[in-house]
């Protein structure tokens, strides 16, 4: 059974959450407050997080932030600030999905089940690591991926992302058929959030090799990934 944590300080929607989770057949654990919050996942890791920006003391972007530096569990943010740079600003930290309130209980439910699905998929889909594709190494079941060696710090959305592209390598992904990569609940991602994505996993691969240019954009298509292409001088 999937355990989940609810870091979240209105009581009400804590308990809407709980009650609908739980009926989901999941396990829930509410936090009132960011810090305690982020202790519990260092301390009992959940198989996903639901979490409010808006929180008392530390924030839900800090939170985010912070938790990606030791984990990869998924992270739904649930607020109620609308503006698009926010939902970029927290699909840059980290963030899974992106849900504004008021919401549907209903939708949030469907959003942790479709998570959960593709965590699992990846970790029964392959038990040993893929093959090295130019130095790239992409593990299923542990959910890492390292270049020349070293470890990338991907979210599970950019991880996503990387496997379908780097599996198949020089087709030309639509910005839809990503969406569909990187989520199984056929939710509308605006082609804004998709080129977000992407941008932070070129950035990653980068550091690790400045001179190599794996990603590439085909005009009014979508992406590629080319193994052997690299930047013109």
């Amino acid at each position: 059974m999937s355990l989940v944590y609810v870091i979240e300080d209105e009581p009400d929607i804590q308990l809407l959450l709980q009650d609908y989770l739980i009926q989901a057949g999941l396990t829930v654990k509410l936090f009132a407050d960011g810090a305690q919050g982020l202790q519990a996942i260092r301390e009992e890791p959940p198989d996903l997080v639901i979490l409010d920006i808006m929180l008392p003391g530390m924030d839900g972007l800090a939170v985010c932030q912070a938790v990606r530096e030791f984990s990869q569990v998924p992270v739904i943010f649930l607020t109620a600030r609308h503006d698009e740079i926010d939902r970029l600003l927290g699909l840059r930290l980290g963030a899974d999905d992106y849900i504004c309130k008021p919401f549907s209980p209903r939708e949030v439910v469907a959003r942790t089940e479709a998570i959960l699905r593709r965590q699992q998929w990846f970790l029964d889909s392959a038990s040993e690591s893929l093959p090295q594709v130019s130095g790239l190494d992409l593990n299923e079941q542990n959910h890492s991926a390292r270049l020349d060696g070293e470890l990338l710090d991907l979210t599970p959305v950019e991880f996503r992302l990387l496997y379908v592209m780097a599996t198949q390598p020089g087709r030309v992904f639509r910005r839809d058929q990503l969406v569909n990569a990187a989520y199984d609940d056929y939710r509308i991602v605006s082609d804004r959030t998709v080129d977000s994505h992407i941008k932070n996993l070129r950035a990653k691969l980068s550091a690790s090799r400045p001179l190599q240019n794996f990603i590439q954009s085909v005009y009014g298509v979508g992406y590629r990934f080319e193994p052997e292409s690299t930047l013109s001088p």
